[in-house]
């Protein structure tokens, strides 16, 4: 079991990490490198031989191996990354990089999206250390760039151009998994995540006849692109159930003592109550305009028009995602994928999914661990090109009106030390024994 100063150490990495700014724009002007040096540091004090890794001058990736006791094992990979989304230091109760710790809370950018995993990892990695622990599997640890953009300096890169680094792996774990989820009545449900929708990012380009903005214009870019934009957010996407969503229902509907009735899921939802949120992003694609860019003075009609969709899609439903974009968009406008990335599967028969399950339920067998499809993506998208299966689980336990799902990218953003604890307490368990 992780000791004490497994437990000191990852509030306090979890802490430095964050005020270690790594804020990505998508521009490409983030700096991985200082908390890149910062992880390797701590594995190598754990007695590795952690690699340094670029596709571009400061946009770091470490990577080591832990070998294992069982050569005949399938190696295991634990990634997290390192880079954090922008944040507003005037809308924060803290200067959201400060990595402040106060009244048992550890607060700032990246303490649930995902800091907290990467100091998770590094706590349990070196107490393994101090006590000559080895795990079954080899483990590869990694520490990546560029998640939350394209990934390209990242997990792509590093699956693209250092696979060796891999070889073995068959499995993942890294965010988004094994979180409290409080129902409102008393229920504590345990969500680890077996699947995940695909990425389709979405360049809209209406062209039309540029002209005087007092003059009759049949051909207005803006009016075509607006057009589109709006049946695009106005569609209503029908249901489509993976099997990863359709185990997650089975088991809340059990969970509730309410019948699984899948040929009226949006009936179901509404019976499961809150846990519904668990499950409703995931049951449909989806598409939704974010960015309009037009014009260039009041009084011109602009020859050209450009928006930007999320579009996410399940897996399996590529297809109709893009059958469904061509009508939506119109003879008028031309859509593209600006960043696309494939949706996964994850089997929740598996062993490993059964010890996850099995680690949860040691240190919080008050809960109910279900499985459940993260409605975005993460880096198990670029690893799965190396046929690695990934899930979702850096474990928490929250306390009731936290709003962990809320915090992601949100405001004041914070990660509570026995949240943290038990974090290190459950993922030590989970991983001496995959």
């Amino acid at each position: 079991m992780a000791d004490q100063q497994a437990l000191d150490e990852v509030v306090r990495f979890t802490s430095d990490l964050i005020r270690i700014d790594t804020t990505n724009r998508g521009g490409g002007d983030c700096q991985e490198r200082p908390a890149a040096e910062y992880a390797a540091e701590q594995l190598a004090g754990a007695g590795l031989e952690p690699l340094m890794l670029e596709r571009t001058k400061g946009r770091t990736n470490v990577v080591a191996r832990i070998e294992g006791t069982d050569p005949s094992a399938k190696a295991l990979l634990v990634h997290g990354h390192l880079d954090v989304v922008p944040a507003e230091v005037a809308d924060w109760s803290v200067h959201p990089f400060s990595g402040e710790v106060r009244d048992g809370v550890v607060w700032g950018r990246g303490a649930v999206d995902m800091k907290n995993m990467d100091a998770m990892i590094l706590a349990v990695v070196r107490s393994w250390a101090r006590h000559g622990v080895r795990p079954r599997r080899d483990m590869v640890i990694a520490f990546t760039a560029d998640e939350e953009a394209s990934a390209e300096d990242g997990s792509g890169f590093l699956a693209d151009e250092h696979p060796e680094l891999f070889e073995g792996c068959t499995e993942g774990v890294s965010e988004s998994g094994a979180f409290t989820f409080h129902d409102g009545a008393g229920r504590q449900i345990y969500p680890i995540a077996a699947g995940e929708r695909g990425t389709g990012w979405l360049k809209l380009t209406a062209h039309g006849r540029a002209g005087h903005g007092s003059k009759v214009n049949k051909e207005n870019a803006v009016t075509r692109l607006a057009a589109a934009v709006t049946r695009i957010g106005e569609h209503e996407w029908p249901l489509r159930l993976t099997p990863t969503v359709r185990a997650a229902l089975t088991e809340l509907a059990a969970l509730y003592g309410i019948e699984t009735d899948l040929s009226d899921v949006d009936g179901l939802l509404e019976k499961l109550g809150p846990a519904a949120k668990l499950v409703e992003a995931t049951v449909r694609n989806s598409a939704n305009p974010t960015m309009l860019e037009a014009g260039y003075k009041l009084n011109v009609i602009p020859g050209e028009a450009v928006a930007y969709v999320d579009g996410r899609y399940l897996a399996g439903g590529e297809d109709e995602f893009r059958a469904t974009l061509d009508l939506l968009t119109g003879p008028d406008v031309h859509w593209e994928y600006s960043h696309r990335e494939v949706a996964l599967q994850a089997p929740v028969d598996s062993p490993t999914y059964a010890r996850m399950r099995a680690a949860v339920e040691e240190f919080a067998p008050e809960g109910s661990v279900v499985p459940y499809c993260m409605s975005g993506g993460t880096d198990a998208k670029q690893f799965s090109r190396l046929g690695i299966t990934g899930y979702g689980f850096a474990p928490l336990k929250l306390p009731e009106g936290f709003d962990y799902q809320a915090l992601f990218h949100g405001v004041d953003e914070r990660v509570p030390v026995e949240a943290l604890h038990f974090g290190v307490r459950v993922l030590d368990r989970f991983l001496r024994t995959a």
